[in-house]
């Protein structure tokens, strides 16, 4: 790639950083225990309650998105427990390892990749084993580009004693999550996507329903305590030494989220999806995920075609474009190129990254993509 070659990063995570944040970051840091620094966590705690739509404390860990799914794993379920995992790709599997890992029993309800869920054979399995005490699902399944019912699973489960755990890492702050009124016991995020901030950063938030199961199971990870977590909270600390910088630059990339309004961020995000569907399917590629109302607000999957696999054109696109994008994950490595849009991404880092996927296929698509592309943003933001 040139040297004098902008890149444009729209990858699932990390995201791109606004100059704004990385300023933040860069400036003399405060001591993680003086009154400054604690001012900054009061007001992060107030801000995250609003981006989780919660009135439950949101816990940030010095960790990744995979920290904060053990953390729920070993601090709401005691060994030996049934669980229901929803899994239907990359990051659903990792729920199966993390649940049995800690010792849990996983009863799986599997689905090919690129499919959803039906909130109704969720039902009927919990209806079938009342041992069942949680339900572990992702909200938007990173590796495909599908957005699972989670709000109607929610309706399920706070009937029973049933506690849902929903991933929303590239979901919370991407499109709307609405913990409390949808009834969500625990949601947990990551800084890298949509929160536009580097990885490091987990943060779990849990319902009082979920608090309670917390009290009740004995701590079984030195770390990932969220009782301590939650005591330190309340003091606007963090339980162990404070990731000060990712925390500084969390302010100031929860303010500008706030500042814009989180309606607004939306809407930038469904018009940015709508632009990438529409620009693709004029470009004559075949979209992953295709059924309405089921793909994630923040990516885009795409589907090969046969013999062509993901990693040269993703290749290409960077070296020649200066674009980043991905290929999928596990089975899917070759089948799709995940093109991102989330975060600090806007109509023209998208068109750019149309070109650049345009540009690296072996047979150059005809017709005006693009326009089609731009005119499917600008109708969405107007509706």
């Amino acid at each position: 790639m040139s040297s004098i070659q902008a890149t444009r990063m729209l990858t699932p995570g990390p995201t791109p950083i606004p100059d704004r944040v990385r300023l933040a970051m860069a400036a003399p840091l405060p001591h993680h225990r003086k009154d400054a620094f604690k001012q900054i966590l009061a007001e992060n705690q107030t801000m995250l309650k609003s981006l989780f739509c919660t009135e439950s404390p949101v816990l940030p860990l010095a960790c990744s998105g995979t920290g904060v799914m053990t953390a729920a794993a070993f601090n709401l379920f005691h060994p030996g427990e049934k669980v229901l995992v929803a899994t239907a790709g990359h990051f659903g599997n990792r729920w199966v390892d993390i649940v049995t890992m800690r010792g849990l029993e996983p009863v799986v309800l599997r689905k090919n990749a690129g499919e959803s869920f039906d909130p109704e054979e969720i039902r009927a399995m919990l209806d079938a084993d009342a041992s069942i005490r949680g339900v572990f699902m992702q909200i938007s399944e990173t590796s495909t580009g599908v957005l699972h019912p989670v709000r109607e699973v929610a309706a399920i489960t706070r009937e029973r004693d049933v506690i849902l755990v929903a991933d929303g890492i590239s979901a919370v702050s991407i499109s709307p999550v609405l913990m409390d009124e949808w009834g969500i016991d625990c949601l947990i995020t990551g800084s890298q996507k949509g929160l536009m901030l580097p990885p490091g950063l987990g943060f779990i938030a849990l319902s009082p329903r979920a608090w309670q199961r917390v009290e009740s199971v004995a701590p079984q990870c030195y770390y990932f305590d969220l009782r301590a977590e939650r005591t330190s909270c309340e003091k606007n600390q963090t339980h162990y030494t404070s990731p000060i910088s990712l925390l500084v630059g969390l302010h100031e990339a929860l303010t500008m989220l706030l500042e814009t309004g989180m309606d607004n961020i939306f809407k930038k995000q469904w018009a940015l999806t709508q632009m990438a569907r529409t620009g693709l399917a004029a470009m004559g590629m075949d979209l992953f995920v295709k059924e309405e109302g089921r793909y994630t607000w923040g990516l885009t999957s795409i589907l090969m075609p046969e013999n062509m696999p993901a990693s040269p054109i993703v290749a290409k696109a960077y070296k020649e474009c200066g674009v980043i994008l991905t290929a999928g994950q596990g089975e899917l490595k070759e089948k799709v190129i995940r093109l991102a849009h989330m975060g600090w991404v806007d109509w023209a880092d998208l068109a750019a990254g149309l070109h650049a996927l345009a540009w690296s296929l072996p047979e150059k698509p005809q017709g005006a993509y693009l326009e089609a592309a731009l005119e499917a943003y600008h109708k969405a933001l107007e509706a």
